[in-house]
């Protein structure tokens, strides 16, 4: 009973890691977050994380249900998460002018105390990290299996997101290491690969919304 509980836990975790994929989430956040002190990053990283985390335990609880109650399909989730990440991948692959992102500050501190939270909801969230790809997977893996191999599904969530909340904290660092310029082209490679993903999304959104 254990070996069969780990073995699928270890499904879980790398089906759920390759699909949230939290390494390319990286080079958005420090996009994102650029003009942020550190204590502001850390603010939208927990903040990132813990939402995306919510997104998943409701959806693995009570995915089908509110689904069917908001008349939902996933195909419209599909549609509308595409065109998120293709504007976001838009956005970095352009550049973005020196005057988006910019806070309004009042001397040296933020008039706005909880700056950031909009951009840790969307696009960090969801549906970079809480994406239909993510609530699809834990969707499946929960609904056919019992109340334990929920709770693995919820715990195994939960450690992708601690990593991911490490990663995002390691970011400046990673920058450090292999420097401004190569991580000028990666965000930017990035940004290709989250615009053509968003384009897969919404194409196969489409398909299934008029099943052709």
């Amino acid at each position: 009973m254990i070996e069969n509980y780990f073995a699928f836990a270890t499904t879980v975790f790398m089906g759920l890691l390759a699909i949230v994929n939290p390494i390319s989430a990286i080079p958005v956040f420090l996009e994102l977050t650029d003009y942020m002190g550190d204590k502001q990053k850390r603010n939208v990283a927990a903040k990132s994380v813990l939402v995306a985390f919510c997104i998943i335990l409701v959806f693995s609880i009570a995915g089908k249900l509110i689904f069917h109650v908001f008349g939902i399909t996933l195909a419209a989730l599909r549609v509308t998460g595409g065109i998120l990440v293709f504007v976001i991948g838009y956005e970095m692959v352009r550049g973005k002018p020196e005057s988006i992102g910019k806070s309004v500050k009042l001397g040296d501190e933020p008039v706005k105390a909880d700056a950031g939270i909009s951009m840790a909801i969307t696009p960090l969230a969801m549906p970079l990290l809480a994406g239909p790809g993510a609530i699809t997977t834990s969707m499946s893996y929960s609904a056919a299996k019992d109340v334990t191999h929920l709770l693995i599904v919820i715990a195994i969530y939960a450690i992708i997101c601690f990593i991911t909340y490490l990663l995002f904290l390691a970011g400046p660092r990673i920058v450090k290491v292999i420097g401004t310029n190569v991580m000028l082209v990666i965000t930017k490679m990035m940004g290709l690969i989250l615009a053509v993903i968003g384009v897969q999304m919404f194409a196969l959104g489409i398909r299934e919304l008029f099943e052709f």
